[in-house]
């Protein structure tokens, strides 16, 4: 129809709330404020980050990596008819093919922590992965991603 849609969450990390940061509800209506809308050419990627505060008062840093992919019509558009309902004779019998729609795709990261730079990277890394098609599960990828290693202080490095 007109283009415009509703966003969808496809996968979440963890899969669970945790009891201290539950999931940010209508997080979908934040990744794309402008609506969600197929476009007739693929854009570049877009990264942001916005704050988000709690009831609690507690800054949620969100960042959204958004990227275009290319659209399937669930159905091809119908031939134009002449005034009288019958269809034009030209080519009738071959369905018209709709011209390729994008639609955007977001990668969220929600931190308490501010690290604009880590969270693109973080992104760019998943999102690199997801188009090259690597054999690489992305439960690992954000396993590996969100274990750091924390040194004792005057410990061994």
């Amino acid at each position: 129809g007109s283009g415009d849609g509703q966003g969808q969450i496809l996968q979440r990390f963890p899969e669970k709330d945790w009891e201290d940061n539950p999931f940010p509800q209508g997080i979908e209506l934040f990744c794309q404020p402008s609506g969600w809308q197929l476009f007739p050419e693929r854009n570049p990627p877009t990264f942001f980050v916005a704050v988000l505060t709690d009831i609690n008062s507690e800054r949620h840093y969100c960042a959204c990596f958004t990227f275009w992919e290319a659209f399937e019509s669930p159905q091809p558009q119908s031939h134009a008819r002449n005034g009288e309902g019958e269809e034009e004779e030209e080519d009738s019998s071959l369905p018209v093919q709709p011209a390729q729609l994008f639609a955007p795709k977001s990668l969220v990261l929600v931190s308490r922590l501010d690290h604009a730079e880590v969270f693109r990277n973080s992104l760019g890394l998943i999102y690199t992965i997801y188009v090259d098609g690597l054999s690489v599960s992305l439960e690992n990828v954000i396993g590996n991603l969100l274990t750091c290693t924390i040194p004792i202080t005057g410990g061994a490095q």
